[in-house]
């Protein structure tokens, strides 16, 4: 299986920290495609109509995407119940878990783009406040409501993980910590782990 995209991307590297969670790794290859928010990779939109990464080409030659697919997918090759079990209501939270961290990931993503990349002349302002109060209301109901799943890993801890690592890695919130001391604990705890130091980008 071939896994395009860049670990850079909290997408990408939530992708592959499952692969080697569900214990994949040497059947997954990382294969390095970087994109630009306002540029076309042609060889990525054959693979892909929406041209985002990760993009994962499995075995049978079918192009699978986006990462909450991928991930799923890596679950079900390698049969792994764990990081996402199949009991309804637990299945269904860790689902959830894995929804808000992909906002978050998206909101972080996004004020990455307006501050760094779109051009100074044409910074949004209003835009950037709300990617940033959207940052504040997925860490405060982390902090809140997740700690039992967060304590555990799955597919949304996972996704958690490499979200908080991404904002980290740019410098998006740097006091995000304060006043969140369970989700720091839990930041600090996952990123120990062998399948995030594996997957640590190059900046």
């Amino acid at each position: 299986m071939k896994l395009y995209g860049d670990l850079l991307s909290p997408f990408v590297r939530m992708s592959m920290v499952t692969a080697l969670e569900a214990g994949l790794a040497l059947r997954v290859q990382l294969v390095s495609a970087v994109l630009k928010p306002h540029e076309v990779n042609a060889a990525l939109e054959k693979l892909s109509p929406i041209g985002k990464v990760p993009i994962l080409k499995t075995d049978h030659g079918h192009a699978l995407y986006d990462s909450r697919v991928i991930m799923e997918y890596f679950c079900h090759v390698a049969g792994n119940k764990s990081l996402l079990p199949d009991e309804g209501n637990k299945h269904f939270r860790v689902l959830t878990l894995q929804a808000l961290a992909q906002g978050l990931g998206d909101a972080a993503v996004s004020l990455r783009y307006e501050t760094a990349t779109r051009p100074a002349a044409n910074h949004w302002p209003d835009y950037a406040a709300r990617q940033q109060a959207r940052i504040k209301a997925c860490m405060n109901e982390m902090e809140t409501n997740w700690h039992e799943l967060l304590g555990e890993v799955n597919l949304g801890a996972i996704a958690t993980a490499a979200v908080l690592a991404y904002i980290d890695i740019r410098g998006l919130s740097p006091d995000w910590r304060q006043g969140r001391p369970q989700l720091a604990a839990f930041a600090e705890t996952f990123a120990i782990r062998e399948s995030m130091k594996h997957t640590e980008p190059r900046t």
